[in-house]
């Protein structure tokens, strides 16, 4: 949104503020202020309007019998993580009755009594039409969207447990990774799961205390239903949080999950200090992985050049709040990778992302230097900075190979980088028995 110079005018501060948790209450601001042309009350205006168009649950599959005309959207998000706890936060503060699911009754309890989650948002104050539950059933029954906002190697037996209160409801995936072991998204598990369920995915350049502070931000809802996707909007979209529209489930999701591979890379990187050539390379080279990688198994390479790719890159990359981003910084300064685990935290999806693509890749013969790479500083303890330098001899390649025209294979690039790193294997091998020759001093 577009805002007026004169931001600290006191009556348009009055009207941006009440945007952030109440339309009606902005609409009324607007009609108290007396400012007149400002470019911010015709964009409030226009935005509340579209949200007095309510979402027809009937569109969603949803058990009319359930639901009351005008009501607002039944919501449940489940994890109290950040992105979690500020999604149900905006959904709460845009009219939806959503509720917030955690699994530790103290937990909730405490939440309750402070609207605060001390754990990941300490200093956010949380809607006061926003619920807490620890009761699963009770919080999954009735509602119209079930949102997903737990761990990858979580999710699977997340839906098991709410499979027996299933009856209508959407299950909307928040969640950015992949399944250990098994190379599955978060959309296969669901239909893996719950078959007959309506599903969707949300991804994008979405840092959670960002979007708390009321920073402009947006995201992508992704499903083959249109009437989904629409819900999603409206149930999300506010004067400072917009949600876009794509039907590229696969890609979107895929977008979420490679771009913390190149996270990691760029952290590490920023420990050594580099420079932004090296940044800008890193990056156009990450974007160019991802999108050959999406291609080869089904997605539209063009839908990461949108925000759900190349803007949730460039975010998660350029960004100290990336958990994935400050593994990478502590692998690049020497820090153990599990060392670096138990440091965070947190759940950085990135550090398995990187073990179920590398080994994809390999399969379906896509070349992935930067990915491999990676690879074999966390799991071959191989150091970065002569990995890195290693990349830099990689051979002579074209700029633009999102798709790979050329007439070499993947497979084939992808064995010659192989053959570099082992090159490099060999010569420090070959070091160390060099070094043993001499008798002992």
């Amino acid at each position: 949104m577009k805002l007026p110079k004169a931001i600290n005018n006191p009556k348009v501060k009055k009207i941006v503020d009440a945007a952030s948790s109440s339309i009606d209450e902005a609409v009324h601001a607007i009609k108290d202020s007396g400012i007149e042309n400002a470019p911010i009350i015709s964009n409030i205006a226009e935005f509340a309007g579209l949200k007095k168009k309510k979402m027809d649950p009937s569109k969603l599959g949803i058990d009319e019998s359930n639901t009351q005309d005008g009501a607002p959207l039944r919501l449940v998000f489940l994890g109290g993580g950040s992105f979690g706890t500020a999604m149900s936060n905006m959904a709460a503060r845009n009219g939806c009755d959503a509720t917030l699911w955690v699994r530790d009754k103290a937990t909730v309890k405490a939440m309750k009594k402070t609207r605060i989650n001390k754990k990941y948002l300490p200093n956010h104050k949380l809607d006061e039409n926003l619920k807490f539950s620890h009761d699963l059933k009770s919080a999954v029954e009735g509602k119209d969207i079930i949102f997903v906002a737990v761990p990858s190697s979580a999710f699977r037996e997340m839906l098991h447990q709410i499979k027996p209160y299933i009856t209508h409801q959407a299950v909307i995936s928040l969640t950015k990774g992949m399944e250990k072991y098994t190379f599955a998204m978060m959309s296969d598990i669901i239909t893996d799961v719950l078959p007959q369920v309506n599903f969707g995915v949300v991804s994008g350049p979405n840092l959670a205390l960002e979007i708390m502070d009321n920073m402009p931000s947006a995201t992508v809802i992704a499903s083959d239903s249109e009437a989904l996707r629409m819900a999603v909007q409206e149930a999300l979209h506010s004067a400072f949080f917009r949600v876009f529209a794509s039907d590229d489930v696969k890609g979107v999701e895929l977008g979420g999950a490679l771009k913390n591979i190149y996270a990691i890379a760029m952290g590490m990187a920023a420990a050594y200090d580099v420079g932004d050539n090296t940044k800008a390379m890193l990056l156009t080279r990450a974007l160019a992985e991802m999108s050959r990688f999406g291609a080869a198994v089904g997605a539209n390479p063009l839908t990461f050049l949108g925000l759900s790719g190349v803007g949730d890159l460039y975010a998660t990359c350029n960004s100290v709040l990336s958990r994935n981003y400050r593994i990478g910084n502590m692998l690049g300064k020497g820090i153990s990778l599990d060392n670096a685990i138990k440091k965070l935290g947190q759940t950085a999806e990135g550090v398995n992302t990187i073990l179920q693509v590398n080994e994809r890749a390999k399969e379906l013969g896509i070349y992935m230097p930067i990915t491999h790479a990676l690879h074999a500083v966390l799991y071959e303890d191989k150091a970065p900075l002569g990995i890195a330098l290693n990349l830099m001899e990689a051979g002579f390649r074209s700029d633009v190979e999102f798709v790979m025209p050329h007439d070499e294979s993947n497979a084939r690039l992808s064995e010659e980088f192989d053959e570099v790193l082992k090159a490099s294997k060999d010569a420090k091998s070959a070091k160390v028995d060099n070094d043993n020759d001499g008798e002992p001093t």
